[in-house]
């Protein structure tokens, strides 16, 4: 597993990742048709603009040269939020990818670049149904953000979503680095805990 700086081209293969990770992870939560509905074309749209611009920073997981996930981070975008606080606003892993160790490469790779960046602490949202991902966090070091709860409208859906709050960013990941000091994960270099599920998703917003 090898975790690299997106770059425009990569564009295509995040919005695969992005639409299959939906279509997958929120079986059950969004109507059936709006998820069948989800375009990789459009997502690619727009991740090529997101890649563009410096609004935010992605990195992709890859697995034999093939994106299998992708986490986007930056500031936290919350209007009530203090300063030095960042945010993971999406981490996604294709599902053939699940429990690989690749969402938790990912929020590594967030989790030294947002401190290195000077942010004290890391802040993202989560469906309250979505059980895998509250696993992946709660097991990472995030922990639910009380009073936070709010409605989500998506598809004709109505769910409840909840932030979450990582504040251990003085912990040391074992990493890594290739020449150009880009944070590179391999199997004998990730410490997993047994049983933590690297399928892990959220609703970016």
């Amino acid at each position: 597993m090898q975790v690299t700086l997106a770059q425009v081209e990569d564009a295509s293969a995040i919005a695969e990742v992005h639409v299959s990770s939906w279509q997958a992870a929120y079986s059950g939560l969004f109507p059936p048709e709006y998820l069948a509905s989800l375009s990789v074309g459009e997502r690619a749209a727009g991740w090529q603009r997101i890649l563009a611009t410096a609004g935010s920073r992605t990195f992709v997981a890859r697995r034999g040269g093939a994106v299998v996930g992708f986490v986007s981070f930056g500031p936290c975008r919350d209007p009530d939020s203090p300063r030095g606080r960042g945010e993971v606003w999406a981490l996604y892993v294709a599902p053939e990818a699940w429990s690989t160790g690749a969402g938790w490469a990912l929020w590594e790779t967030a989790r030294v670049q947002l401190l290195h960046a000077g942010y004290t602490e890391v802040s993202l949202w989560v469906l309250s149904r979505n059980a895998r991902g509250l696993r992946f966090y709660e097991a990472a070091g995030f922990r639910r953000e009380p009073g936070t709860e709010q409605t989500l409208e998506r598809g004709g859906a109505t769910l409840q979503e909840v932030r979450l709050l990582f504040a251990l960013m003085s912990a040391n990941p074992s990493i890594e680095r290739t020449p150009d000091s880009t944070p590179r994960y391999t199997a004998s270099s990730l410490s997993v805990p047994r049983g933590v599920l690297s399928g892990a998703a959220h609703v970016e917003r």
